[in-house]
């Protein structure tokens, strides 16, 4: 499948570059902005960002596949949608690497099945961490669901803040930015889709 390559291809690039080259790419930087690397509160900041940049991009080694696989059956015949609001996210915009914060919420309608609720939100997280599009994160999201628990349909929103025009540029600091993605029943039948942009907005 396309997402386990690319997670792979992602691991051998990894591998080709060391921490320590990192780390040597970070003082660099340091040195740029005119810093001196080696003052003793910041020696230990190159290898405190490459700690942090492992976690802020671990979804490039994780597969979103894996979290939907375990799937249960007894749920009585229950087919009206599910939904989990305010997820919260943190990405990193692809463009200059500033912080995406905000929320998502994801719905499905099953078919004949249901997964458990964090697995939706591990979702959400394993392509959160990854730099990211807010338009291509919601889509991602919300076919990933589709494909894998093949429900009557799928349903993503993210309300989120980008530092990346909110910190620099044109410094707006109270803008968000929100982006819907629409699959199946929640595409075709505009009722699925009023009544979840309905309980997604509920205080």
């Amino acid at each position: 499948m396309k997402l386990v390559k690319d997670a792979k291809q992602v691991e051998r690039k990894k591998q080709q570059v060391s921490d320590e080259q990192a780390e040597a790419a970070v003082k660099t930087i340091i040195e740029w902005i005119g810093e001196n690397p080696n003052r003793e509160g910041l020696l230990s900041t190159p290898k405190r960002v490459i700690k942090a940049y492992k976690e802020y991009f671990k979804g490039y080694t994780e597969e979103p596949n894996k979290y939907l696989s375990k799937t249960f059956t007894e749920v009585d015949g229950y087919d009206d949608m599910v939904i989990e609001k305010n997820i919260s996210l943190q990405s990193h915009c692809e463009h200059h690497m500033a912080p995406i914060m905000g929320v998502a919420h994801v719905a499905y309608i099953p078919s004949n099945k249901v997964v458990g609720l964090s697995k939706l939100a591990r979702v959400v997280e394993v392509f959160s961490k990854r730099l990211q599009t807010q338009e291509r994160l919601t889509m991602q999201i919300a076919k990933t669901i589709m494909d894998v628990l093949q429900p009557r349909g799928v349903a993503v929103t993210i309300d989120a803040s980008h530092q990346c025009m909110t910190t620099r540029g044109i410094k707006k600091e109270t803008a968000t930015t929100v982006t819907n993605y629409f699959l199946g029943a929640f595409k075709d039948d505009l009722s699925f889709q009023n009544r979840y942009l309905r309980y997604i907005n509920k205080d």
